[in-house]
């Protein structure tokens, strides 16, 4: 047996060592990982479908009403089951199922706290029921437990879309009942009004950093890199100073004979606007500009010998090969600034409110996980589609290049 032939077991016997070493030094940053975003991220999708407060208070209704095709009318299929699970049911699972449905129908938690302090008395005839309360015998009051029936729904995410479930026509919009679409929409009406403005800033400062000395250029990024030694909230109240009707806008502007009275520019889209392009300027700038600076100025020097037009220079030459750090930057600036929150809820006004701040609300304050957790599902999806069309975009031009 040769040397060479001997040797080859040590060898692979030592690169699968070092394999494992190289396993065990990513291993923390892998359950890192899993804990901080994994976790929480299956954690959002997991409770914007979750729909478990029926089945766990009312086991045997929850049967019954996988059964019933929601359109005839409630008998005592529906009602004997519901009467028994009454009389078994803890406080605090009936607390909670209160809470699910009244999100649907608010007057669902009366009748609940109703049935619940005369279920001795209900042997789950209609009659009965009736002379509980007649609500007890109608569609809707069955419907809105069959949707949430569980122990997963499509309720939340419906909701999220301003739309419902009926069971005679199917998927509908709630019509004047509606809010979180004109959210969504208000929400991504700021954040595209915020990353066109970003672009239209950046993109000449970029062209004038790059054409500077290094000196110069790193001196100026400096001044654009100072937003990020506060924080957010410090920045935010700094513009709530300068914006105020006796802020220093205001106050130099009337001191100069420009106006006759104080602007509005606090509480309003103007002034989020504004905050917001302060905050988000640098991460347009830094793609932009490492994008520039990699160009390849020789092309255009080509094109202006040949006779190109500047506009067509522009556009056909030095454009598309800043193009990708323009994209890059863009997709940053609009994806971080749908999630923002203590801006718009300083500065703004009621009806500048993103997103994020009823997020909030529901989290914190009215403890609707599942609507929550189902508007963070669909700024994920838009985020996620984004990205992907993004990146799609970049493998297009990357291959077209070769």
């Amino acid at each position: 047996m040769t040397t060479f032939a001997v040797a080859l077991p040590v060898v692979a016997r030592r690169n699968h060592r070092a394999l494992w070493r190289a396993y065990a030094l990513l291993a923390p940053l892998v359950l890192f990982l899993l804990l901080t975003f994994v976790g929480p991220i299956a954690t959002l999708l997991w409770r914007g479908v979750a729909d478990s407060e029926l089945p766990d208070a009312l086991p045997q209704t929850a049967l019954a009403l996988k059964q019933w095709d929601g359109r005839s009318a409630p008998d005592e299929r529906l009602l004997r089951p519901f009467s028994a699970d009454l009389q078994q049911v803890s406080a605090k699972d009936l607390a909670g199922l209160a809470r699910r449905l009244s999100y649907e129908a608010p007057q669902l938690r009366a009748m609940l706290a109703t049935a619940k302090r005369g279920a001795a008395s209900l042997d789950g005839s209609a009659q009965g029921f009736a002379a509980l309360d007649p609500r007890w015998l109608e569609n809707e009051t069955w419907q809105s437990f069959k949707r949430a029936s569980g122990p997963v729904g499509s309720y939340h995410l419906l909701s999220a879309l301003d739309l419902k479930h009926d069971y005679n026509q199917g998927i509908v919009g709630k019509g004047e009942e509606g809010l979180y679409r004109s959210i969504l929409l208000r929400t991504f009406a700021i954040a595209a009004a915020t990353t066109l403005i970003c672009v239209l800033l950046a993109f000449p400062l970029c062209a004038y950093l790059d054409r500077r000395t290094p000196r110069t250029r790193n001196l100026l990024l400096l001044l654009i890199l100072l937003p990020f030694w506060t924080s957010i909230l410090v920045r935010t109240t700094a513009w709530m100073v300068l914006l105020q009707d006796q802020g220093v806008v205001n106050t130099s502007l009337l001191y100069l004979g420009l106006i006759d009275s104080p602007l509005r520019l606090l509480y309003n889209r103007f002034g989020v606007i504004l905050a917001l392009v302060h905050v988000m300027l640098p991460f347009m700038v830094f793609p932009l500009l490492a994008a520039m600076q990699s160009s390849n100025r020789l092309l255009v020097q080509a094109a202006y010998s040949m006779g190109a037009r500047p506009l067509f220079t522009f556009f056909r030459v030095y454009l598309p090969q800043v193009l990708p750090g323009l994209a890059a930057g863009a997709l940053m600036v609009f994806i971080v600034t749908l999630g923002f929150y203590i801006t718009p809820a300083l500065i703004g006004g009621p009806g500048d409110q993103m997103i994020s701040y009823y997020i909030a609300q529901f989290t914190t304050g009215t403890l609707n996980w599942g609507l929550a957790s189902a508007l963070g599902i669909v700024l994920l999806t838009v985020t996620t589609l984004l990205y992907l069309i993004q990146a799609r975009l970049a493998r297009g031009r990357s291959q077209g290049r070769h």
